[in-house]
């Protein structure tokens, strides 16, 4: 014989909610939470129900209580969207739950959540296991350094190309961002690259890997993205450029521009003419190999020599001479050059293709 149906007690719990007493309106608010999770079925209008009475009975809570209750239904993905709307906008112990985890928030409920509250909740939704392009770019905005990072190191939050150029532009500048940048899977080939001259060692390395497995396709496209953008201003030249340019071109001429020659030029103090050299040597631009220079980049000069295919030795003679005033320069030039033997020609080249885009930027 088949069994009665037992009746809703929703009616009943909602008229009690009426009830003017702060114990029994949690005692009541517990209780509909367990008559939530316990019900098998719900009609659309008991959802409705649930959501407006368990909104309200929330409200006159302490925050302490709204945060069991934002933990209980963050989960849920039928909780009712009145319920996980409002605590989504309580404060950032009671929102952070639901803004981390909750399916029923819609895009509109996030953008809601990310452009009026704070660094809390704009972390907690940086978190989530997708983030929109819409949201994505509300939190570049808005966010700190340490909102950008927890977005940066989340795979499932995508970033148009605007914010992620935004993005770079500000983790160039925070060596706190370096990782997260570098490491995030999603970010656009050439703005990788314009993290190489500011990460620290281990990450140049990681970039080169990726520049050695990227398809020829992505590449060219990437290179194509990276000369839309790059317009910048690097400095104005030095006040012997003129001269030291007209000498190196004489030389050229003469079949006597040689990389033995570039080292004669750093040994005798001709910086200028070995910075032209060596731009024309590897098809860059002057600022570029000034910037390799000045700060002693020897990781990123050995990717210009073995671009140039080099001998070991000669690029280990470039490393000495800039290091001159090191104490320890042979050890530390020895370390570039084993560095030297493992880096590939095919990575240089990869790399310097994106150096180069300086250098038509620069042309145009």
């Amino acid at each position: 014989m088949k069994q009665a149906a037992t009746p809703s007690r929703l009616p009943d719990l909602i008229a009690l909610a009426e009830e003017g007493s702060s114990e029994k309106r949690r005692t009541l608010l517990r209780e509909l939470t367990e008559h939530f999770f316990g019900s098998s079925a719900r009609t659309a209008a008991e959802d409705i129900h649930y959501g407006a009475v368990l909104a309200s009975l929330a409200a006159d809570m302490e925050s302490v209580v709204r945060a069991e209750l934002s933990a209980r239904f963050a989960g849920a993905p039928d909780a009712p969207h009145a319920l996980i709307r409002k605590l989504a906008n309580d404060e950032a112990a009671v929102a952070g739950a639901v803004l981390a985890t909750s399916p029923v928030l819609t895009d509109e409920d996030l953008l809601g959540v990310v452009r009026k509250h704070g660094q809390d909740h704009l972390r907690a939704v940086s978190a989530r296991t997708t983030v929109s392009e819409a949201v994505s770019e509300v939190i570049v905005e808005r966010g700190d350094d340490e909102t950008l990072g927890t977005l940066l190191r989340n795979d499932g939050a995508r970033l148009s190309r605007k914010s992620s150029e935004a993005a770079v532009q500000r983790a160039r500048l925070n060596p706190a961002l370096h990782e997260a940048t570098v490491s995030r899977n999603t970010l656009p080939p050439d703005l990788l690259n314009e993290m190489y001259f500011v990460v620290e060692a281990r990450l140049r390395t990681r970039i080169l890997e990726q520049n050695a497995r990227m398809d020829p396709a992505l590449l060219e496209s990437a290179l194509a993205a990276g000369r839309a953008r790059i317009a910048t201003d690097d400095g104005a030249l030095p006040a012997d450029y003129a001269k030291c340019l007209a000498y190196v071109e004489e030389l050229k001429a003469a079949g006597q521009l040689t990389p033995q020659m570039l080292a004669r030029f750093l040994r005798s103090g001709g910086t200028t003419s070995f910075l032209i050299a060596l731009a024309q040597l590897a098809d860059i631009d002057f600022h570029t190999a000034r910037q390799i220079v000045e700060r002693r980049e020897l990781d990123a000069l050995a990717v210009v020599c073995k671009s140039a295919d080099l001998d070991r030795a000669l690029f280990l003679t470039y490393a000495v001479v800039l290091l001159n005033d090191d104490g320890e320069a042979m050890a530390k030039a020895h370390s570039y050059a084993r560095m030297y033997a493992e880096l590939t020609r095919d990575a240089a080249l990869r790399t310097l293709r994106f150096w180069r885009i300086r250098r038509g930027a620069a042309a145009a």
